[in-house]
């Protein structure tokens, strides 16, 4: 069989280490070499050709989830929402838009921006959609607010116990206000069957679109039917329905919660298609700075009685040390100084008992002692970042963590002056899935610490070769490499921060496929 032969040709290849030439020469979908035209031309070679375009590796989000994305596309956003009276007209309207009983979720509320300056209550809800179970979830994910009817319908009450690792909020009498915080999420969510909403169709599409933005690879967050956005349904079985129509290759980190389902999850997902591979265990250390549930050494600037809620506890560590065994990866989601510090206590003794330090991540790792960066950086684990954070916290992020910890909050040059290895994810649909902001943020952070921000090739980095290591991918553009390659307007290492946001993706090729993108359709919803 004669092989698929290409050359692809641009003003240059930009990759973080440098421009290796201006042609990439793919056989059967992988990198042959990298290298000048001339050097790599030959007769019977096709040569796709870009003028004017730069070649660059596909761009990874190494941290999203993928089936909550799908969902926020289609479904009810709350995150332009500015007050009470406007949330419930909105949820008023898509409710009416439902099947009779059929409960309604909506995405990305931010009490940050209500007239209000508080959450909703179920009250306020009840005054809107009486007469259906409704759940609407803070952008984070690490809050959510019910109403009566769908308290009630999960016989959620004033006897019932605030669950492990998170909290209900009551009123004066002791009754739920309607305000669930992590775990308490569950009480409501796993009750709820909105698993309609997650089709093939629009997971194919949301991928597709992820394509069209320069992603040609994802760290996928997948939950097993529980957890906060459990009404969802089984994560695992929506990606695993589109695996042999994946567009981008999909690394699946599972949450679970035993043993025996991670093992089941892997299982599904290493079966499943030659774009789709289970990628290890993901587990959270506490919540989110909007939600002032992230566990923090010190309690939060603005709320001086508060200190977020410690989620890890011995469950995680059987089931990283399961993981592991099991030849996959830990990421532990650690956002607060104090879960940090946890997760890097465990890591410690997981290095100790001798697993390869790149096969750990810390997911966020937002606020940390300034003792904790050189012990990250002394084990070698991986910070996955998320730059995008910056970009939708800027107006408060100061008033949560004060002057003292500001200086160690998304502290991305101090990590990788330390040498720490890092990638960037957008942990979409909490923020945009678009990469080229988070580059740009990577390095301009919205104005906050500036000192912080990365050099152009290593904000570059964290989408490419950090990316693709923690991962387990092989080096970006490397000989015998997946040509995973994308073909954009402008050169991201060259160009300002604003420029880089305005980035064109002009061609996107996995594994040496060209992928066809509708950009007529949305790929975010504010």
């Amino acid at each position: 069989m004669t092989a698929d032969r290409r050359l692809l040709v641009a003003e240059s290849v930009r990759t973080p280490r440098g421009i290796p030439g201006n042609a990439i020469l793919v056989e059967d979908g992988l990198v042959v070499a990298v290298a000048d035209r001339q050097t790599l031309s030959s007769p019977g070679v096709a040569v796709e050709e870009y003028a004017g375009a730069f070649l660059l590796p596909g761009l990874r989000d190494a941290h999203m989830h993928p089936v909550t994305y799908a969902v926020s596309l289609t479904g009810t956003s709350l995150k332009s929402i500015t007050s009470i009276g406007e949330l419930q007209n909105t949820i008023r309207m898509a409710a009416g838009d439902l099947p009779s009983g059929e409960p309604l979720i909506a995405l990305r509320l931010d009490d940050e921006v209500l007239a209000e300056q508080r959450l909703p209550t179920r009250i306020d809800l009840d005054e809107a959609v009486p007469d259906r179970p409704v759940l609407l979830h803070r952008y984070c994910g690490h809050i959510a607010v019910a109403n009566t009817f769908a308290l009630r319908h999960t016989g959620v009450n004033a006897s019932t116990p605030d669950p492990d690792g998170g909290s209900i909020d009551r009123d004066a009498m002791g009754e739920p206000t309607g305000v669930l915080r992590e775990t308490a999420i569950n009480l409501v969510s796993t009750r709820l069957d909105a698993s309609g909403s997650v089709t093939e169709q629009s997971m194919l599409h949301a991928l597709t679109g992820l394509a069209g933005l320069g992603i040609t690879s994802i760290g996928a967050i997948l939950g097993l039917g529980d957890g906060p956005w459990a009404s969802l349904g089984d994560e695992v079985a929506a990606i695993v329905a589109v695996a042999d129509r994946l567009p981008i290759n999909v690394h699946g980190f599972v949450v679970a919660h035993s043993v025996d389902d991670l093992e089941a999850a892997a299982r599904r997902l290493d079966t499943a298609g030659d774009r789709i591979r289970w990628a290890g265990y993901k587990g959270f250390a506490d919540g989110s700075l909007g939600g002032h549930t992230a566990a923090m050494y010190s309690p939060f600037t603005d709320r001086p009685n508060e200190y977020g809620t410690m989620r890890l506890d011995a469950s995680d560590r059987l089931l990283a040390e399961a993981s592991l065994q099991m030849g996959g990866m830990v990421a532990l989601h650690a956002i607060g100084d104090r879960a940090n510090g946890a997760v890097i206590d465990l890591y410690e003794d997981l290095v100790a008992a001798g697993t390869s330090p790149e096969r750990l991540r810390i997911e966020h790792a937002s606020v940390l002692a300034p003792a904790d960066i050189d012990r990250i950086a002394r084990l070698g684990v991986v910070a996955s970042v998320q730059p995008a954070f910056l970009g939708s916290e800027s107006e408060w992020i100061g008033d949560r963590v004060g002057p003292d910890r500001i200086l160690s909050t998304y502290p991305f040059a101090s990590l990788d002056n330390a040498g720490v290895p890092m990638c960037a994810g957008s942990d979409s649909p909490v923020e945009s899935p678009d990469p080229w902001a988070g580059m740009a943020l990577a390095r301009d952070r919205a104005g906050i610490m500036t000192n912080e921000g990365l050099l152009p090739d290593r904000a570059l980095s964290l989408f490419t070769d950090g990316a693709a290591a923690a991962l387990g991918e092989p080096q970006p553009l490397s000989p015998g490499s997946p040509a995973d390659v994308i073909a954009v307007d402008r050169d991201p290492v060259a160009s300002d921060p604003e420029q880089v946001r305005g980035t064109v993706v002009h061609e996107t090729w996995v594994h040496g496929e060209r992928v066809v993108v509708d950009r007529t359709r949305p790929i975010w919803s504010s």
